[in-house]
């Protein structure tokens, strides 16, 4: 039986892997859980799951010492849960900076990682990857994008690969022009066609942010360099990414908007057991599949992000730090929706590069940044 951690447990990600974990009672036991302040959520988790052993939280409104062996409160919970118990499998479904440290800690005891967290790649992918290969762990991605896209190399050889192929819906305002983008609503950027999202990345798919994510994270991933990543605009979401090899072959993989898919994948690879859907994916249903060529213009956050990329060092987790801090200014109606791009380009312009950054340099890269984006925008009294 797999051993499994679970971070960010009340978050979607988190809710549909306890979902899988349910499922399949003779393959896994669920033995940590840890989440921002959702104490209620964790009780009543570790109730359904009493294989429960340590629990986090970051914190400390609740008593819940009472449920399990230890439980643990702080910025540091999550580490500490690590290092107090005895797991197979980190789940890392926690959204944003803070993702980055448990991810480490997990590679550094010599455990693999079924990763949601697109910062862990997106600002510390040069220490990850480093992790990785000195202790000869794996990371399984969870990204319905990055999951196609692993499913879709089972069919060839790495060296054999021409491109990566990322597919993007284009958010909540892919039929805008960036001129009718001035005075758009939170609201109306939290209105995403296909998925059924958080809500910074659904301001991150409006924005293309989550997608220039997507792009490092897939460099780190599949170890390919950024010449062999492109991405295409795709209105239906149905294909979620795609392989060509260098036979001019195209392996795609299809799916509706059901996070458990790849999250099951993650869980149970290479094996496939059975999933109940809704609402499955039926071909005879879909009308059309239609692709347009990436504007990186109408998107300038995801040219931005391949720039980044290909520098490294600290400029990711500049990237990562002040689009943080953008989208919770908009989504508080302090900033409007184009500001989060300005914010993001100017943070990055700003940043003080560090070629061979350790983790408190992305630390101190990450606060910097924040802080960056309040001082732009003369916030720093509010």
């Amino acid at each position: 039986m797999k051993r499994i951690v679970l971070l960010g447990a009340t978050g979607s990600i988190g809710r549909q892997t306890l979902d899988v974990l349910s499922k399949h009672p003779d393959e896994f036991s669920l033995v940590g859980i840890c989440a921002g302040h959702n104490a209620k959520e964790l009780k009543e988790i570790a109730e359904a799951f009493p294989s429960v052993e340590v629990i986090g939280l970051s914190e400390n409104k609740e008593d819940i010492t009472f449920l399990c062996d230890h439980v643990f409160y702080g910025e540091d919970n999550m580490v500490q849960c690590l290092q107090h118990c005895d797991y197979d499998l980190l789940v890392n479904a926690v959204v944003g900076f803070r993702g980055l440290k448990p991810t480490l800690e997990s590679l550094r005891q010599g455990k693999d990682v079924a990763l949601a967290n697109k910062e862990s790649l997106v600002a510390g992918g040069v220490l990850v990857k480093k992790m990785l290969e000195k202790t000869n762990t794996k990371l399984y991605p969870i990204d319905s994008e990055h999951s196609a896209i692993f499913q879709c190399l089972q069919a060839g050889k790495k060296e054999e690969v021409r491109r990566l192929i990322i597919t993007a819906s284009g958010g909540s305002f892919r039929d805008r022009t960036r001129e009718q983008l001035q005075d758009v609503s939170v609201e109306q950027a939290l209105s995403h066609p296909n998925w059924n999202m958080g809500k910074r990345i659904t301001i991150d798919s409006a924005t293309m942010v989550n997608k220039g994510f997507e792009v490092i994270e897939a460099h780190y991933l599949f170890d390919l360099p950024y010449e062999k990543i492109d991405t295409v605009l795709h209105a239906q979401s149905l294909i979620h990414s795609m392989v060509e090899y260098n036979d001019n072959a195209i392996m795609a993989q299809l799916g509706s908007a059901d996070m458990r898919l790849p999250i099951q994948y993650a869980l149970m690879y290479p094996n496939r057991p059975y999933l109940k859907e809704e609402h499955p994916l039926d071909m005879t249903k879909t009308l059309t599949l239609d692709f347009k060529e990436m504007d990186y213009e109408r998107y300038p956050m995801l040219k931005l992000a391949y720039q980044v990329g290909k520098r490294e060092g600290n400029l990711g987790a500049c990237f990562n730090g002040a689009d943080e801090k953008a989208v919770e200014l908009f989504l508080d109606k302090k900033i409007s929706f184009l500001q989060i791009e300005e914010s993001i380009e100017k943070a990055v312009e700003a940043a003080t590069f560090v070629a061979d950054p350790t983790l408190e340099d992305l630390e101190r890269t990450d606060q910097e940044a924040r802080e960056f984006v309040v001082r732009y925008w003369g916030l720093e009294n509010q």
